[in-house]
């Protein structure tokens, strides 16, 4: 009987084990990458909101944490969290002249 507790206690053990190497070290690396993300949004920078709402950074405000948008003139201000992405943009020059073309990031592909 006390050879059923002690295997018992090793399969839980490896439960865990596995439980966190499949659900909880790959989420605090997300969360890393976002918080990241979220530390290096400067002025200029187009993002989108959690809501879809495309727009320029017009400012940051470290203190309270807080982002103002610049939407096609309106200035709408957000918590710096409900920035869901950076959208990376690149100058091309074609025949008819230059361009700004939008790239996907990769959190837009893993998504």
């Amino acid at each position: 009987m006390p050879q059923n507790g002690l295997i018992m206690i090793l399969f839980y053990g490896l439960l865990f084990g596995v439980m966190y190497f499949i659900l909880i070290r790959p989420q605090k690396n997300q969360q890393k990458k976002t918080q990241e993300m979220l530390n290096q949004i400067k002025q200029g920078d187009k993002v989108i909101t959690v809501g879809g709402l495309h727009g320029v950074v017009e400012e940051v405000d470290t203190v309270n944490n807080t982002v103002t948008l610049d939407c096609e003139g309106i200035f709408l201000t957000f918590e710096k969290r409900a920035i869901s992405r950076v959208v990376k943009s690149a100058t091309v020059t074609t025949a008819s002249g230059i361009m700004e073309k939008e790239e996907v990031t990769e959190d837009e592909i893993e998504e």
